[in-house]
């Protein structure tokens, strides 16, 4: 069963960042997620939203910040966010290329008061580029870097949800490069601006394929490869019951307890790396997995060396022993969420409530604090 008490979800820990001064500047996607990574991980983060956007203070995304109000049209709210931002040590924002420096609170303007300041920037395209101000969601980013082309079966690329662009390639990303710059701020008392772009990230996460394909190990077609659907020893098959399993088999002794597990005599599996043999064989394993249900397949699966896993629904992987056992997910005011992650030995982070915040205490908080 889930854990509601979780040791991450306690918050008596301080977390690695604490100390550590964010202003986010609120938005969709990536932006917010990233923002709930560093609160997790200790860091104090203060959120200005819109007069009256009516933000849900418990949110899953939205864990742990202060949330200000501001209306950033009117001249006396940019001052105080200024203000805000002279005792800050990074600043978060998504807004397309442009916006910030219009409202008066372009990097320029910003690090001129703070000059230790990290400017965190989120985009689809980036900064610059002739995309730069074009409207774009995660498909679109990671159609352009070769990442959507390379998912999903052979009829079509199917979306894998927006775990690639937006939090793969783009939050984590921006994570990265705020951490890093303000580690190197603390060495030469200088900010700067980190311009994370989805597509970049995205395309950098294809680092390994582009290895493959240099080694012609890839090729440009989906499901004829040996991590996309291809290969009938890495892939999803369906059970007696209608549910999935996983494989990933893809070393010989791994791929030797696979067809011991499952009672691949015939001959023709021997031919693990033949590419030609594959929709053969994956059809030959199709059938196999079809006579027992998934608990039946895990009984005599999981816990082996066979690269096995149920495919779990999010509403089943809360209560799967080992997830239960690790504490990896949570529950909050009623809602099941991700526990923070990664772990940390001596500073675990925490979930910390969200609460709505007055811009002059917080200012003034902050001030005194340096």
């Amino acid at each position: 069963m889930l854990d509601k008490s979780a040791p991450q979800s306690q918050t008596r820990s301080a977390g690695p960042l604490t100390g550590f001064r964010i202003v986010e500047f609120a938005g969709i996607g990536p932006g917010p997620f990233a923002c709930m990574l560093l609160a997790d991980m200790g860091a104090e983060v203060v959120t200005l939203d819109r007069v009256r956007a009516g933000k849900n203070l418990k949110s899953v995304a939205g864990r742990g910040r202060k949330v200000i109000e501001l209306d950033l049209k009117d001249k006396a709210a940019v001052a105080q966010a200024l203000e805000l931002l002279a005792n800050a040590d990074a600043l978060i924002e998504g807004f397309r290329p442009g916006v910030m420096e219009r409202l008066g609170l372009g990097p320029d303007v910003v690090l001129a008061r703070n000059p230790k300041l990290v400017y965190g920037r989120m985009t689809g395209w980036g900064q610059e580029g002739p995309l730069a101000q074009a409207a774009g969601h995660d498909i679109n980013y990671i159609s352009l870097t070769g990442a959507l082309a390379a998912i999903g079966p052979k009829e079509r690329p199917i979306p894998p949800l927006n775990l690639v662009g937006d939090f793969g390639g783009g939050a984590l990303y921006l994570v990265v490069g705020v951490l890093a710059a303000l580690l190197e701020a603390s060495k030469s008392g200088k900010g700067q601006v980190v311009d994370a772009a989805m597509c970049d990230g995205a395309a950098s996460l294809l680092a390994m394929f582009f290895d493959l394909a240099a080694m012609g190990r890839w090729d440009g077609g989906r499901e004829s490869n040996f991590l996309d659907g291809g290969a009938h020893f890495y892939g999803v098959y369906e059970c007696a019951c209608g549910r999935f399993i996983s494989i990933g088999s893809i070393e010989p002794q791994f791929y030797r307890l696979l067809r011991e597990h499952a009672g691949l005599s015939d001959a023709a599996f021997d031919a693990q790396m033949d590419r030609k043999a594959w929709p053969t064989l994956r059809e030959k394993l199709t059938e196999v997995f079809k006579r027992k249900t998934r608990d039946d397949w895990c009984t005599i699966m999981e816990g082996t060396d066979i690269c096995f896993a149920p495919v779990l629904t999010m509403k089943e992987a809360p209560d799967h022993p080992h997830m239960a056992a690790r504490g990896v997910f949570v529950e909050r005011h009623g809602v099941t969420q991700p526990a923070p992650a990664p772990r940390f030995s001596r500073t675990p982070s925490t979930i910390r409530e969200a609460t709505a915040a007055d811009i002059t205490g917080v200012i003034d908080a902050w001030k005194a604090g340096r």
